[in-house]
């Protein structure tokens, strides 16, 4: 009788133990991992949208405890911007979007992207975190779409103009045939007198190569991820518009989540662009003197040149804008913009 008592005592400490380890291994097992996907290479010196994703990555991982994890797919490995807009609306995931991304479902977006709108990069992160103007935007976009726009990531500083000959002002485009990242473009470069096309971006290197295109605009850090030193000659620091990408969340998926999870990828998007505007930012000199090793020349415009690049510049692109979206949302933009540039000064 003692045997067997000692017996079923054993086994059932073997049974509870066994238990125990399931629930630990089930556990273990019940982590979420939601895909993240976003445009340029695996490179934390060249891609400013993947510092942010490792950031990104290891803050939430941490915050959650290893109960959310994120799988990134940098390069565009889940479709090209139009695709991937789609999969954030319907899928459970993450998605870094362009304007390109951006344009065929909320052009909207395009208000913040008036040449010339913003001062300095303290005044485009006041406009970005805290407008009344963004605060309709992500409003307006989420109920259109289904996705939360959480961070407005710096992608790498100000955007520059590369060309084959000298752009020391608008009347040096005339005649000149530019590759356009969208329509937009196309309006500007129409106003400084060149032909804009839109050309994707995994085509821009051969177009320029071939001459069928004599320049572009891109910030620093694409003109060395495209390794467009190569084929272009000059680089004009106009400082046209704020080079920004978009971090979207599918919004049924936040829903989901429990508050904290919910909160910890928030706080964690939020840290993640404060470190890679501070990356960025402190980079945007290496990476000219880098253009400038290559063999390119760089002029940076006087006062009176930049006010003649928006004088030309910011009319024609809001004639555009207006074909497109209602006159409320540019004024909004404007305004606060500006409110942001006087808070600087």
């Amino acid at each position: 009788m003692m045997l067997y008592n000692i017996s079923w005592k054993f086994l059932r400490c073997l049974l509870i133990t066994g238990l125990l380890i399931l629930t630990v291994a089930v556990a273990a097992s019940a982590k979420t991992t939601i895909k993240m996907s976003y445009n340029g290479p695996a490179s934390e010196e060249d891609n400013a949208v993947h510092v942010f994703a490792t950031h990104f990555k290891k803050l939430v991982e941490e915050k959650t405890g290893g109960a959310i994890a994120i799988d990134l797919f940098p390069n565009s490995q889940l479709g090209n911007e139009q695709q991937r807009m789609e999969q954030v609306m319907t899928d459970p995931m993450i998605n870094v979007a362009s304007f390109g991304g951006m344009e065929t479902v909320f052009p909207e977006i395009f208000a913040t992207n008036v040449p010339f709108l913003f001062d300095s990069y303290k005044a485009a992160h006041i406009f970005f975190d805290s407008s009344d103007a963004m605060k309709k935007i992500r409003k307006e976009f989420r109920e259109r779409t289904g996705v939360q726009l959480l961070e407005v990531i710096e992608e790498g500083g100000f955007i520059a103009f590369t060309c084959t000959q000298p752009i020391k002002s608008p009347k040096d485009f005339k005649g000149l045939k530019f590759r356009a990242m969208d329509a937009s473009q196309v309006a500007m470069y129409e106003a400084f007198g060149a032909a804009g096309t839109p050309i994707p971006w995994t085509e821009v290197y051969l177009a320029l190569k071939t001459g069928v295109a004599d320049g572009q605009m891109n910030p620093p850090t694409y003109i060395i991820i495209g390794s467009l030193y190569e084929v272009q000659s000059h680089l004009t620091l106009a400082n046209v518009q704020y080079s920004d990408q978009f971090l979207l969340v599918n919004n049924a998926m936040m829903e989901e989540l429990a508050d904290k999870e919910r909160e910890a990828i928030r706080s964690a998007a939020k840290e993640a662009n404060a470190l890679t505007r501070t990356f960025v930012e402190s980079q945007v000199e290496n990476r000219i003197a880098f253009l400038k090793e290559k063999g390119m020349e760089v002029y940076t415009p006087t006062h009176e040149e930049m006010a003649e690049f928006k004088k030309l510049s910011t009319p024609s692109y809001i004639k555009w804008l207006r074909q497109h979206i209602e006159k409320e949302w540019i004024d909004d933009a404007l305004a606060d913009a500006q409110k942001a540039n006087n808070e600087v000064q």
